[in-house]
């Protein structure tokens, strides 16, 4: 591992040169290897090496430094000419802010960079380059780079050809070695962060102060790329928002982060784009364009923002007759795109931006079925995993713990263990193995998942029940006042003590999965006994829930936590607090995600319909009416009159509360999982809400299934496609049941309609 001898504003550069071995014959093949302690591009003979950016991502560095591997072959000249080396550093996680606490180089001081490249011969002949104390450092355009607060690139300070051989670097400084554990490098399971996709800007907008802006026409994360000839020294200031406030940038969200990104002009043609940073934005205010910022100049200068996430494959889709759903459906997708980069954050914009494990939590089966998360997920684990053993079997509220970190570099990892945040460590792996098959996962996290229910076990009081200690339980409850989040109907007793059963029973399954014998009864005694102690504390005899509000019976039925004639009693009851509700949402992070599958469970279908298609806030619909293109935060993120709510925590780009459409794919559409990674698939709509058609796909790991229905009248019509190697047992909505295998089926019935 080496590091320049000058920082040079955070954003060193470091190359070499070398010659490619003569009379070996032709290069067959050239791989490099590479990490860094912060951010690193890399280039040979002024060529990036690869798609990915951001590199190596953010991992929990104190256990886990992941590298990549880059086939290079192509950028390589002939045997015996020069070739040059470069790397561009940058703070990235490692050595950046970070965190709501204003931390800085939390994990290091020092930026560093360790890379080989090893190019074999058609003789069998090997050469290595690797980093070493021959290197050399120089400035590169960057002058400023955090992942809050932005970049600034000063295109004067260009030096042309810094990545190619013949370079005169006289003037350039040396490395020096860094004290490296080397058995802290692992491969990356995930997947690598690239540029998604390029947004153009809609419209160019004159704010009430003057401001000119830049619409996207979506809410995105990444950062804005554009070529410009202007006078040497003039600067543009880009500053980013995801809202306007009655027409200016809604700045306030972000807190502390600048979000600001600074170009300075060389008085030629230069090409900005800053890879240093990231943000989330819809609006973009811009100062000191040259001539002033029209749509036209703005396509005369390339300007497009450039959407960044990690390189994850769409697997699943969603479609209906009402556009509005169909809306809500791509807020969700837009959601999880921007906050899946590297780390399942909770929200790509302000002074955070962080692995809350509450928040994947609650979205796993949604985010299993839009994409194929299965590596991403596994590799997010190992940190939680690392984290959690580090803390006697505590699971932090974010993974990598930059709380703990923030705290203190080396003292106690005192997190309290809680409910849902902490459950991440059972219910993410568990809904892997589900949506995919593969045992793999529980078999890494088996240690964490055990980990967390023996924590919760030594946290339970005498009564058996989970009702001490910290808990964020439902977590932004609609009725809660905007300053205290934590303040929900929901006691928190009976929220903590029926995530415990299914995490305990859900557990015990995988050790009996494992063949962990021993462990499984102890975890199904466990289970069995939580059950008992929640349904003798918490449960009347005619199904009442203690605190008697929507989220205390979606997860009393939807965990299995009574039996059928109270489980009946309680759907019943849960339907009337929804219709007393107005069926405006009154759920928080706990609820939401099983609210209408407890309704539907229970035989109120009906109501599950209305709660989705309500527009009244707090709903899923009330803002795609006010224009949202991801899920907020806040189900009023945003008051009707357009001012941004006053509560400190106001995202626009939060995932967790999209948690529904998991409900939609798998209900509204129908198609779910009998087996383990849909090797026996149910098919089973349930149409309602007025919707006339409906249809989903996914893509198994036995090949795609898609199922579509559409309603005319009382006729109802079913279209399904099984992939090989599958079968379905499909269920029609007037009872009918029949179990096919692969290829195209239509089903016919008639229904109820009205």
């Amino acid at each position: 591992m080496i590091a320049a001898d000058d920082d040079f504003s955070g954003a060193p550069l470091l190359r070499t040169e070398f010659d490619l071995d003569s009379d070996h014959g032709p290069l067959v093949s050239a791989e490099l290897t590479a990490t860094a302690l912060g951010l690193v591009e890399l280039e040979i003979n002024g060529q990036p090496v690869g798609p990915d950016v951001l590199t190596p991502g953010w991992s929990s560095y104190q256990w886990r430094i992941r590298y990549r591997s880059w086939d290079v072959t192509r950028l390589l000249p002939a045997p015996g000419e020069a070739a040059a080396l470069g790397a561009s550093l940058g703070n990235g996680w490692y050595r950046g802010r970070l965190g709501f606490q204003g931390g800085r180089g939390l994990y290091g001081d020092q930026l560093g960079l360790i890379a080989r490249l090893d190019l074999r011969y058609a003789d069998g002949h090997q050469q290595t380059v690797v980093t070493d104390e021959s290197w050399r450092a120089g400035p590169s355009t960057s002058t400023e780079n955090q992942i809050y607060d932005g970049q600034t690139i000063d295109a004067r300070r260009a030096i042309p050809g810094w990545s190619s051989p013949g370079l005169d670097v006289s003037d350039w400084v040396g490395v020096h070695r860094l004290e490296f554990d080397h058995g802290l490098l692992t491969a990356p399971i995930g997947p690598p962060v690239i540029r998604h996709e390029a947004v153009e800007p809609v419209e160019v907008i004159t704010s009430p102060s003057g401001r000119t802006l830049i619409d996207f026409g979506q809410n995105l994360v990444g950062w804005l790329r554009f070529s410009l000839t202007g006078p040497a020294g003039q600067e543009i200031t880009i500053r980013h928002a995801e809202v306007l406030e009655h027409g200016e940038l809604g700045s306030r969200p972000l807190r502390s982060a600048k979000a600001t990104d600074r170009f300075i002009l060389s008085g030629g043609e230069d090409f900005f784009e800053p890879t240093k940073t990231f943000h989330g934005f819809r609006y973009a205010e811009v100062d000191g364009w040259p001539g002033g910022l029209t749509l036209e100049s703005a396509a005369a200068a390339g300007l497009e923002a450039v959407v960044v996430s990690s390189d994850l494959r769409r697997i699943g889709d969603f479609s209906c007759s009402d556009e509005l759903v169909n809306q809500l459906h791509r807020n969700v997708v837009w959601g999880q795109r921007g906050n899946f980069l590297d780390v399942p954050t909770d929200c790509p914009q302000r002074d955070e931006r962080l692995g809350w494990t509450g928040d994947i939590a609650a979205f796993a089966p949604t985010a299993t079925y839009l994409f194929d998360v299965k590596d991403f997920l596994a590799d997010w684990l190992r940190d939680l995993r690392a984290e959690q053993l580090s803390a006697d079997g505590r699971v932090p509220f974010v993974a990598p713990d930059v709380i703990a970190l923030g705290r203190s570099k080396n003292g106690p990892r005192d997190e309290p263990v809680t409910a849902i945040w902490g459950d991440a460590a059972v219910w993410v792996p568990w809904t892997l193995y589900q949506a995919y098959g593969d045992e793999d996962v529980l078999r890494a996290q088996y240690d964490s998942m055990t980990a967390h229910v023996r924590a919760i076990e030594r946290n339970l009081s005498p009564t058996g029940l989970w009702d001490t200690g910290f808990q964020f339980a439902d977590w932004l409850d609609p009725d809660a006042p905007p300053d205290k989040p934590a303040d929900a109907k929901a006691d928190k007793g009976v929220v903590a003590t029926a995530c415990a059963y299914r995490s305990a029973d859900l557990t015990a399954r995988t050790a009996e999965l494992l063949d962990h014998d021993e462990d499984q009864q102890h975890f199904r005694k466990l289970a069995a006994d939580l059950r008992q102690a929640f349904l003798d504390h918490y449960v009347d005899d005619q199904g009442i829930v203690q605190s008697d509000c929507a989220t205390v019976y979606a997860l009393a039925i939807h965990f299995g936590l009574l039996d059928a004639d109270l489980r009946q009693r309680a759907g019943d009851r849960l339907a009337e607090v929804v219709e007393e509700a107005g069926y405006r949402v009154s759920t928080g992070f706990a609820g939401t995600p099983f609210v209408t599958w407890a309704l539907s469970e229970t035989g109120h279908t009906d109501a599950a319909y209305k709660l989705l298609l309500e527009r009244e806030c707090p709903s899923w619909l009330y803002p795609v009416t006010m224009g949202a293109t991801t899920i907020w935060e806040r189900w009023d993120s945003m008051l009707p009159d357009g001012t941004i709510n006053p509560g400190e925590m106001t995202s626009f780009n939060h995932y967790a509360l999209g948690a529904v459409a998991d409900w939609m794919h798998k209900v509204v559409t129908g198609i779910d999982a009998l087996e383990p990674g849909y090797r026996k698939i149910k098919i089973a709509p349930e149409p309602g809400g007025g919707l006339t058609w409906a249809k989903s796909s996914l893509v198994t790991p036995n090949g795609e299934v898609h199922g579509s229905w559409r309603l005319d009248g009382d006729q109802f019509s079913l279209d399904v496609t099984i992939p090989g190697g599958s079968t379905a047992q499909v269920e029609l909505p007037d009872g009918t049941s029949e179990v096919v295998s692969s290829g195209e089926h239509r089903f016919t019935a008639t229904v109820p309609h009205g």
